[in-house]
């Protein structure tokens, strides 16, 4: 097979490939063998069909299939081996629609070729990017700590209110003399959280309240008209809230305050099963460097980013083929319209693809089945600690990890996750950190 790529630009090319009968011929017959043996055909015994009948009836389709075939294999086979640097897929040309499929005819087929830009990018110890250090701080390891206290908590009876406390009684509709409605609502075994109420002056009235206090208050007022919260509070409908706008008597029967857990070793065994935690300063030494682990990683990622836009400002500006790039990207999503609303974040993507290719070769970076596997456990154990659950079993994160690998989407993005974290690894130790310690309230602004 001929291949010949012509170049109208430097982004812009043509590629021809013409199919000569030895190309094809030798395919479709062993097709048409392979067809005969499998073949069911009234009048014939199986495998009997006569090769011209199955010619006459399926030899166009199978001339199609198998010159696509080839076609396809020779053109890809040309741009590896001569480092055609393609972006997107090839885009057949019009003129392909009038090749006629004959058996024994040379065929020419045509394809828009979308080129990458030249361009070089070379880290070294000149380039300096910023780095931040992300400070722990007490405060920050103290609120892990209640966190973990609060989960080993118990709910004890109390005596008087405090802000965050539940508390149980009757309700009861009263006028504007205390007296109770006649008809009115009154209501048992109602629970209420006052902390949560919408309007301060309602919410101190239960400070420091004691058992069987009477507190008159206004639900309407407490819960600033939330039809919602208030209709289950007076065990009513929504539609009724507009007819109960006054006050209420609440008579307290019960106060109720979760307590935080001890801390004790039952606490630091449930949270590090087997780091043997004695004592209440290993316990936040432990926080600490689980936090500053995950401090470590949000500022790898962040130097990515910064690394990024220093080198998109250092490549400069790139000259892409858009009007070829928009009609291959219209030919894949049929949405044009969606097309040309994304394509400048589109060619953005494209330009910072294109530089990590080139880092990937400077710095020798190779991606192996076990650091996919690792990242993947990464991910999970992100996923834990979303939830607060920072030293897990690794049991469980080896399950989390293997059916985060049954995705075929999510390898793709496990192994270009895993080229990000060697990029980063590598460029930290050529390029010149411009490091900086921050607090994370300061990160998170970053």
């Amino acid at each position: 097979m001929k291949i010949t790529l012509q170049t109208t630009d430097k982004v812009n090319g043509v590629l021809t490939a013409v199919v000569e009968p030895d190309d094809y011929q030798g395919k479709v017959k062993d097709a048409i063998k392979k067809l005969k043996k499998e073949m069911n055909m009234p009048g014939f015994r199986k495998g009997m069909v006569p090769e011209g009948l199955i010619r006459k009836k399926y030899g166009t389709s199978i001339l199609g299939e198998e010159v696509n075939k080839v076609l396809s294999e020779e053109l890809y086979k040309y741009i590896h081996e001569n480092k055609v640097s393609m972006l997107g897929e090839l885009l057949p040309r019009e003129e392909n629609n009038q090749v006629e499929l004959v058996d024994g005819n040379e065929m020419t087929f045509s394809f828009d070729i979308a080129i990458a830009p030249e361009f070089e990018v070379d880290l070294t110890g000149k380039d300096k990017v910023p780095f931040y250090q992300v400070s722990v701080d007490d405060k920050t390891v103290e609120g892990q700590v209640e966190i973990y206290r609060q989960r080993g908590g118990s709910y004890e009876k109390m005596e008087e209110y405090a802000d965050n406390d539940m508390v149980k009684g009757t309700i009861v509709e009263v006028n504007e003399n205390g007296n109770p409605v006649e008809g009115g609502i009154e209501a048992q075994d109602v629970v209420m959280l006052p902390k949560y109420f919408k309007d301060d002056k309602q919410k101190a009235l239960f400070d420091k309240a004691k058992l069987n206090d009477i507190i008159t208050f206004n639900p309407s007022v407490a819960y600033a008209d939330s039809e919602a919260e208030i209709a289950s509070l007076l065990k009513i409908q929504k539609e009724e809230v507009a007819g109960h706008k006054g006050d209420f008597q609440f008579t307290i029967s019960e106060i109720t305050r979760y307590m935080p857990g001890p801390l004790n070793e039952g606490l630091f065994e449930s949270v590090f099963p087997g780091a043997g935690i004695e004592t209440p300063e290993q316990f936040s030494d432990k926080i600490k460097e689980q936090i500053a682990a995950q401090y470590a990683k949000q500022a790898d990622m962040k130097f990515l980013v910064d690394l990024r836009g220093y080198l998109d400002k250092k490549v400069g500006e790139l000259t892409f083929p858009d009007e070829l790039l928009k009609r291959i990207l219209k030919a894949q999503l049929k949405d044009g319209e969606k097309v040309d609303e994304q394509f400048d974040s589109d060619i953005k993507a494209l330009k910072w693809h294109l530089i990590k290719e080139k880092l990937v070769e400077q710095l020798g970076i190779k991606v192996e089945d076990e650091d996919v596997k690792n990242t993947a456990k990464d991910v999970a154990r992100m996923q834990f600690a979303q939830y607060g659950m920072l030293d897990i079993p690794e049991e469980y994160i080896e399950n989390s990890a293997q059916e985060i690998l049954k995705n075929k989407k999510q390898i793709d993005r496990l192994i270009d996750m895993c080229i990000d974290d060697k990029i980063t690894a590598e460029a930290k130790k050529i390029v010149k950190l411009e490091t900086k310690e921050v607090t994370f309230d300061e990160f998170s602004k970053l």
